[in-house]
């Protein structure tokens, strides 16, 4: 593989980093398949005396259920191992925000979370009627907040726009365009955020990768300096941009959606590129 967009060579990069923060679609599984060499790497972060962790910007799903899913594929790992950018929203919230209303566009699964976390969820009676129903604005409330919602309709999509119109904050858990799935791509969530953009004339504010309120979250549960710590995925302007912008490592794999010649045109350059975590991990277990 080519080396002239590489700040750094990939011994050096395992050297130096001691917390592995993994992507999960195009990185460590795709879609229910995962990605082969992928246990083979953690065991070796293990045996390395690193530590590992996972964050994903899919926010359709809760960190229980990404929990479960790895166990299906003999990953088995404990609460505190996994974060997502609907985690790191809910603690946005409560830090900013705290008590204010939120209408969420998100899954049940992410309602359920949000609950759980504290927030107080604006649910109005219009989004259960049949039919297109405009949104009371005499009734508003203070956040919109758009997630990766695989259950959208158009009745909850013009509320949020409507609701933005009239005053409520923009915010997003992620900007990810495109979601892999085998064979091509979803929508995801900055996709629908697009949208909103398009119909309101407002900008969200994002709080998932590359964001630094998704660092400054997983520095403080792991205690971790930032430049000890290398965000590795299949993202140019997520994953890699997170570690890059943000004092961290950033650390590219060609097992997702960016390719090659997509390198050279980014304005985020990664800090090295391997073809694979399986690659990462052969090349781990010969430094120990």
């Amino acid at each position: 593989m080519e080396k002239y967009f590489e700040n750094s060579t990939k011994e050096e990069i395992l050297d130096r980093a001691e917390l592995f923060v993994l992507d999960m679609d195009g990185t460590f599984y795709l879609e229910n398949d995962i990605l082969d060499g992928a246990l083979d790497f953690l065991d070796s972060v293990e045996k390395s005396g690193k530590k590992y962790m996972f964050f994903t910007n899919n926010s359709s799903q809760s960190s229980a259920a990404y929990i479960d899913k790895l166990a299906k594929m003999n990953c088995h790992i404990s609460k505190d191992m996994i974060m997502t950018s609907g985690d790191v929203m809910i603690r946005y919230l409560n830090s900013f925000y705290k008590g204010k209303s939120v209408y969420l566009l998100g899954t049940p699964s992410l309602y359920e979370t949000f609950r759980e976390g504290g927030i107080n969820l604006f649910q109005p009676e219009v989004d259960e009627k049949d039919g297109f129903v405009p949104a009371d604005t005499a009734n508003i409330p203070d956040i919109v907040v758009v997630a990766f919602d695989k259950t959208l309709n158009y009745n909850r999509l013009t509320n949020a726009c409507t609701y933005i119109r009239n005053g409520a904050t923009f915010l997003s858990t992620h900007l990810d365009i495109n979601c892999p799935m085998k064979g091509g791509f979803i929508i995801d969530c900055g996709a629908i955020c697009a949208a909103i953009e398009l119909s309101t004339g407002k900008k969200p504010k994002y709080v998932g990768k590359p964001f630094n309120e998704t660092v400054e979250m997983i520095v403080d549960a792991t205690g971790m300096d930032k430049d000890k710590i290398a965000f590795v995925g299949d993202r140019i302007y997520t994953d890699v941009a997170t570690g890059v912008n943000n004092g961290a490592i950033g650390v590219l794999v060609m097992t997702g959606e960016t390719k090659l010649m997509d390198i050279p045109g980014s304005e985020v350059k990664p800090d090295v590129v391997y073809d694979s975590i399986k690659e990462m991990g052969e090349m781990l277990r010969k430094r120990f």
